[in-house]
């Protein structure tokens, strides 16, 4: 599979859309509307560069689509599994989405440790400190493992969590609520969302 374009599709909820790059797990903001969507993802390119160090990503945006959001979406999260996602991806193409997803692990685990214990909170106090950011993302999680149709049991290792994740995007549970191919991109997403939001609040 050649990733000659940036293919890009549009969650729309009622007050605000998700633009959601199909192909790069994580590379997903959202905006008031399509085209504000849009020009938030272009405005992150360079951040999510970071994490996925060493790789180029292509220039020319194709939007594929648009898909209904929900209650989840104008909530903050997008939720939306597309026509796109009916399609299994072939092997070596969720391979190397896998790996992308581990490098935005990888940088989630290098954000959390080097940002300060306390993070700035909102103009009414609100929001969580780094310790409760890193345990909210544990968790969500586990609930997404289950979302694949894996159990994963409270004491299991953080780092045996994610392999349990890993294995069940590239095996394909037969009891999986979610494709594999909207998972990816829903987990990513989450761990990214909340790396950018300690960087912005250290």
């Amino acid at each position: 599979m050649t990733l000659e374009k940036l293919r890009v599709y549009l969650e729309e909820g009622s007050r605000s859309t998700f633009a959601v790059a199909l192909e790069w797990p994580g590379w997903c903001r959202r905006g008031a509307g399509n085209q504000a969507a849009l020009e938030t993802l272009a405005q992150y390119r360079a951040r999510y560069l970071e994490v996925i160090s060493g790789t180029e990503l292509p220039e020319e945006v194709e939007v594929v689509g648009r898909v209904a959001g929900n209650s989840t979406t104008d909530f903050g999260a997008p939720d939306a599994i597309g026509p796109w996602d009916d399609a299994p991806i072939e092997p070596n193409e969720m391979r190397r989405q896998a790996a992308v997803l581990a490098a935005c692990w990888h940088y989630f685990d290098e954000t959390s440790a080097n940002a300060p214990t306390e993070l700035r909170k909102g103009p009414r106090g609100g929001g969580r400190d780094t310790t409760g950011i890193v345990s909210h993302v544990r968790e969500a999680e586990r609930a997404y493992a289950s979302k694949l149709g894996q159990r994963v049991p409270r004491a299991t290792s953080w780092g045996e969590q994610r392999s349990v994740i890993t294995q069940s995007l590239l095996s394909r549970v037969e009891t999986a609520k979610w494709p594999p191919e909207y998972a990816i991109r829903r987990i990513a997403w989450h761990i990214l969302d909340h790396a950018w939001e300690i960087q912005d609040k250290s």
